[in-house]
């Protein structure tokens, strides 16, 4: 007869992995961590919580294997465990989109409307950076890009763009990409960018969904 304090135990251990998620904060620390490796400090700035907080919900995350941690001097840096944690976080979003009633709305409450920007599919995407046709702008912060990029794609973060826009030519379609479908740097840029009498649209989902889609990618 089996033990059912050992069974109990085990799938407790199976739902810690869904425990360690079951914070907003925490399921964005994966978002940004999907991205490339960051410094607590970092860390704690993207998701406006101080240094104290981030860290306590790292701990989290690392007691369930879903981090790992490299120490450089005083500064702690941490980065997902494996590419099955981003697989996981993936997953986790997209079910939420197909099965969360209410995610629209407060997709919208924190996007806005999104009716008039037009977006590109990855093979869409893919097909026009071989014909050379198009300019891909990263616009998540450089350490992002630095960690991994769509090849041949452009850094110009979203805090730099305004500054910037003269670089950029006028009769060129320009593609910008930022984390995943719900990450606004994106849409920001392309409407700033249409706002300048530029053509621009944004990638349907973000570098991750890229990467894990075995398309083109590189690291600096």
């Amino acid at each position: 007869m089996s033990d059912r304090p050992a069974k109990d135990a085990l799938y407790d251990a199976l739902a810690s992995v869904a425990k360690a998620l079951g914070s907003g904060r925490r399921a964005e620390l994966v978002d940004v961590l999907a991205q490339g490796e960051r410094s607590v400090e970092d860390l704690a700035g993207e998701i406006d919580q101080s240094i104290a907080n981030t860290s306590q919900h790292l701990q989290q995350l690392l007691r369930s294997g879903l981090v790992r941690t490299r120490r450089d001097g005083t500064r702690i840096f941490y980065s997902l465990a494996s590419e099955r944690v981003t697989d996981l976080w993936l997953a986790v979003r997209d079910i939420a989109a197909a099965h969360v009633g209410e995610l629209d709305r407060l997709a919208s409450a924190y996007l806005g409307d999104r009716s008039d920007l037009q977006t590109v599919s990855r093979e869409e995407l893919r097909r026009r950076v071989r014909a050379g046709d198009v300019v891909v702008l990263d616009v998540r912060p450089g350490p992002e890009y630095h960690a991994g990029h769509i090849a041949g794609a452009r850094s110009l973060p979203l805090s730099d763009l305004k500054r910037r826009l003269r670089e950029l030519p006028k009769d060129v379609d320009i593609v910008a990409y930022c984390r995943g479908p719900y990450c606004v740097y994106a849409d920001d840029a392309v409407r700033l960018l249409r706002r300048s009498g530029r053509r621009a649209a944004r990638l349907e989902d973000g570098f991750p969904d890229w990467a894990r889609a075995g398309l083109p990618v590189t690291a600096e």
